[in-house]
């Protein structure tokens, strides 16, 4: 009997010979009936492809081989393989075309009730559908695509901190981990990017760096300006490494910034909830509340779209202020004086009074 079980696998496996060519794969089912259907349905298969030229099927083991070996200098090509270590389990040995929306869903239920956050399983399918599309659209292994939803995720968080905040976590951070942050504070650049920066992209007559597209998320080059705290850290780093900026223990920093020396300044200093990725929603929330433009800070920041930045925008209303004021009515209509600061300033009427409707459009009601 060519049908076997594995001790790993709760699925009936397959063990095929036709004209010389092996096929070992699973059978996606732990039906003995429907194993054996299988069996029947593959065996006609591959005679076909062997004898008549038809289209080989492809497994999901040789398409993640495949897309690693392509993807190998993808700078999320680690995250990838967290996701497929999660997927290998449960898809190993099925062919392609085994991957209906069906045993998609299933699996996106299972994910769900592990307790992992939406964005995680959204993640998990992301790259499955990565490697689908792949398959079909490039590769020529696949007819068509499953097509799957993936779930609704909030909208992207904004954790910062206040400038006293940045003083205490600075005050405990380690010494290669202080000028890191410092750094990022001062600039934004992603952690990645600070890690990688290199003195040959730093120019001190000029007092700025840049990132090469390459290096850049959204595969734009991006032009980073040093303000006077940037060039105090950059300073304090010459000399230090011939090549790099920042180091640690004489070496390139190629170990992730989010280390226990990371966590436990955080808890000295009081701080919850924060990750190393903060710091760069922190310096954009300071330019916010400084009043830089939107646009502008679309261009510091490096983000492809203006809606990437508009998370930070309610944070500059003290800015706005000076610009709603530009509206206000010059005359007051008949029966009202146009309402100013000091008359509005900490009065609190009567609901049902024309006295507290009145500020609300610019306006207080005369004396008959």
């Amino acid at each position: 009997m060519s049908l076997y079980k594995r001790k790993d696998s709760p699925y009936w496996w397959v063990k095929l010979t036709v004209s010389g060519h092996r096929v070992s794969e699973s059978t996606g089912t732990a039906s003995k009936r429907q194993a054996q259907e299988y069996h029947d349905k593959r065996r006609a298969e591959l005679w076909e492809q062997q004898r008549l030229g038809v289209k080989p099927r492809r497994s999901w083991d040789e398409a993640v081989l495949r897309y690693l070996d392509e993807e190998v200098k993808k700078k999320s090509v680690n995250d990838d393989k967290l996701h497929l270590r999660w997927w290998q389990p449960r898809l190993e040995g099925m062919d392609l075309t085994q991957i209906t929306r069906d045993v998609v869903d299933r699996y996106k239920q299972e994910s769900q009730r592990s307790g992992l956050s939406d964005a995680t399983t959204n993640r998990r399918l992301q790259v499955l559908r990565a490697i689908l599309r792949r398959a079909a659209l490039e590769w020529e292994w696949l007819d068509r695509v499953p097509r799957f939803r993936l779930l609704k995720e909030p909208q992207g968080r904004v954790r910062y901190l206040t400038r006293e905040e940045a003083g205490r976590l600075l005050a405990e951070l380690p010494e290669h981990l202080r000028a890191m942050a410092r750094f990022s504070l001062a600039t934004g650049l992603r952690q990645g990017n600070v890690k990688g920066l290199r003195w040959a992209k730093v120019d001190l007559d000029r007092q700025s760096a840049w990132v090469e597209a390459t290096e850049a998320k959204g595969k734009k080059a991006i032009p980073v300006p040093l303000n006077a705290e940037a060039m105090r850290v950059i300073e304090e780093q010459l000399g230090k490494d011939p090549e790099w900026v920042f180091t640690f223990r004489g070496r390139p920093i190629e170990f992730k910034t989010s280390t226990k020396a990371w966590r436990k300044a955080l808890k000295r200093a009081g701080i919850e909830n924060f990750r190393w990725h903060d710091l760069r929603h922190t310096w954009a929330s300071w330019h916010a509340q400084g009043g830089t433009p939107m646009h502008v800070l679309q261009k510091l920041g490096g983000w492809q779209t203006p809606a990437m930045v508009q998370r930070y925008a309610h944070l500059g209303m003290d800015d706005l202020k000076r610009y709603a004021e530009q509206v206000r009515m010059q005359e007051s209509p008949p029966g009202y004086v146009l309402a100013t600061p000091e008359k509005t300033k900490g009065r609190r009427s009567d609901p049902k009074s024309l006295k507290y409707l009145a500020p609300e459009v610019g306006l207080e009601p005369t004396t008959p």
